[in-house]
């Protein structure tokens, strides 16, 4: 049976500090996860291997990609870990319960949890991409954390997590669908509330809103894929109606 661990990566948007990349390594190792994966990172260099400490292997094996789009695109579920509040970044909860949903949804499917930037996290577009955020308490007057540190607090949560879970006794959860299939559905939808005229004619930026208020809501928890073609078929028979076919 495959370790719930292996379903959650560890994803560093753009680090730009060589260091992180080989500390972030060795906190996982730590915690005992393996899956890192690197979006337009700075060059591994020597910094990067002697801060990994015996978590070489971690880096190694990472991925490394070009964009967020394709880090993400067979993940069930999006987390950013985010200092940044506010009500149009959706639901926040704090690292210790946030660990618990993960630990959750990770017994069945796979999570994304992304870190920012050391100096500027997460931009918006990527936070929209999220079902959810967590945050990690911190002073209000230095509540930046460096981004190993922020990695280690986040994977010793889900550590702990493990051990508040209860005997599942029954039947596992169905895989949810991925984050690809995701925003396949979401434009389904989007195209399907124009046709009923749901978005006020013109208005993009309600529409905007809209349909990050439905990804914020289908992607705190993920649908399976019953659920998914559930939803196209809706779609469907609505277009039909509205165009009068049977």
């Amino acid at each position: 049976m495959k370790n719930w661990k292996d379903n959650i990566s560890f994803i560093l948007v753009e680090p730009r500090e060589p260091g992180n990349i080989g500390a972030s390594a060795r906190a996982l190792k730590n915690m005992g996860f393996s899956q890192l994966s690197l979006v337009n990172p700075v060059p591994i260099s020597d910094e990067t291997k002697w801060l990994a400490h015996n978590a070489l292997d971690i880096i190694e094996a990472a991925p490394v990609h070009s964009a967020l789009a394709d880090a993400i695109r067979d993940k069930a579920i999006v987390v950013g870990v985010t200092r940044r509040k506010g009500k149009k970044r959706g639901i926040i909860y704090n690292v210790d319960e946030g660990a618990k949903k993960i630990r959750e949804l990770a017994a069945s499917s796979k999570v994304a949890l992304l870190f920012g930037r050391e100096d500027r996290g997460l931009y918006n577009e990527e936070v929209e991409e999220c079902g959810f955020l967590v945050s990690i308490p911190a002073s209000s007057e230095h509540p930046s954390l460096n981004l190993s540190q922020a990695i280690l607090i986040v994977a010793y949560e889900l550590s702990r997590a493990e051990y508040r879970q209860p005997e599942s006794g029954g039947k596992g959860k169905e895989e949810l669908v991925t984050h690809d299939e995701l925003t396949t559905l979401y434009g389904r939808i989007t195209e399907t509330l124009r046709i009923l005229e749901y978005f006020p004619l013109g208005d993009r930026d309600i529409e905007k809103k809209i349909m990050m208020n439905l990804k914020h809501f289908i992607g705190r928890a993920g649908i399976t894929d019953w659920e998914c073609k559930m939803l196209h078929g809706i779609c469907t028979r609505i277009e039909r109606k509205i165009k009068g076919l049977k």
